[in-house]
């Protein structure tokens, strides 16, 4: 798949283009049959598919007290639309200027830029443009003037409610990591930078890989049975969730910490990407490094039992 960050990028010459737009966080099952929608229309009409999502969530610029927690980072998110199949990928800057724009003015600027258009594929509540002021019913009078079919595509259901993102931020938040997983249509993950941390781990003997958890939407806390993808190899872990509370700290802060089994190297800088098998424990605060030790050493022994199975 092709990846550009201007319309104009994609070139497509005499072909038509077929577009699917949105943010798709956790490019869930709605989001899998818009994004399918504008494929299938591309294939039969030997045209291009392209996918037009943002680099941040709209409300980093337009709200920023109001951002959600998000279900992907965005190398994962634009990892999982990529496995999708379409033809290329318009990953757009969401800045000030862009918010700026009217839904008119960005669907006239994408057929400038693309040439002719041959549907655009969204959700049915799809809004879009400066205040929001973009939605279906702009979308039908575009496709009328400028020639293009709209699919304004109904949500999946489950369990006899929409699968949305929202619905899949509460499902994580709260632990139902099997529901989230459902409406994702594959098994949950989450992925992150690997930072650096104080080394605590190294020093009671098992070293982990801290990874970043801003702005993303966690599992309650505690210890989990895992697989870490990593260099294009899984490894079986035991991640950690929390504040450490057996340490003495004036601010307390959350981390994720993984310690991989069988696993030698440097992964600082490198992209991690966690998949939850089984929660072992609550978070505990234990009265002394030596008892701390003692239980990642048991922690350790529950997830191999648990892989074993």
């Amino acid at each position: 798949m092709k990846t550009i960050h201007a319309a104009k990028e994609l070139q497509p010459g005499t072909r038509k283009v077929s577009l699917a737009i949105g943010f798709f966080d956790g490019v869930h099952l709605g989001h899998q049959q818009t994004i399918r929608q504008a494929i299938t229309d591309a294939r039969q009409h030997e045209a291009l598919s392209l996918v037009i999502t943002f680099d941040r969530h709209p409300n980093a610029v337009v709200a920023p007290t109001r951002v959600p927690p998000l279900i992907y980072s965005l190398p994962q998110k634009l990892r999982t639309i990529r496995s999708l199949g379409a033809d290329a990928l318009l990953l757009i800057h969401f800045d000030e200027p862009f918010s700026r724009q009217t839904g008119e003015d960005f669907i006239r600027g994408l057929a400038r830029d693309l040439g002719q258009i041959l549907s655009i594929c969204v959700g049915t509540g799809f809004v879009f443009g400066y205040k929001r002021g973009g939605n279906v019913q702009l979308l039908k009078r575009l496709g009328a003037a400028l020639r293009f079919t709209l699919h304004a595509l109904a949500s999946v259901s489950l369990d006899g409610q929409a699968v949305s993102s929202t619905r899949i931020r509460a499902a994580i938040i709260a632990g139902h990591l099997d529901a989230a997983s459902q409406m994702l249509g594959r098994a949950y993950s989450l992925a992150g930078q690997v930072i650096r941390g104080d080394r605590l781990g190294r020093q009671l003997g098992f070293p982990t890989a801290n990874l970043d958890p801003a702005g993303l939407a966690l599992p309650p806390r505690g210890v989990y049975a895992v697989h870490a993808l990593a260099g294009g190899r899984t490894y079986r872990a035991v991640l950690n969730i929390g504040t450490r509370p057996s340490l003495a700290h004036p601010e307390p802060q959350l981390r994720l910490e993984a310690h991989l089994l069988d696993f030698q190297g440097d992964l600082y800088s490198r992209e991690l990407e966690i998949t939850f098998i089984e929660k072992l424990r609550d978070e505990r605060r234990f009265p002394s490094l030596a008892d701390l030790r003692r239980q990642i050493a048991k922690d350790i022994l529950a997830a191999q039992s648990r892989f074993d199975t």
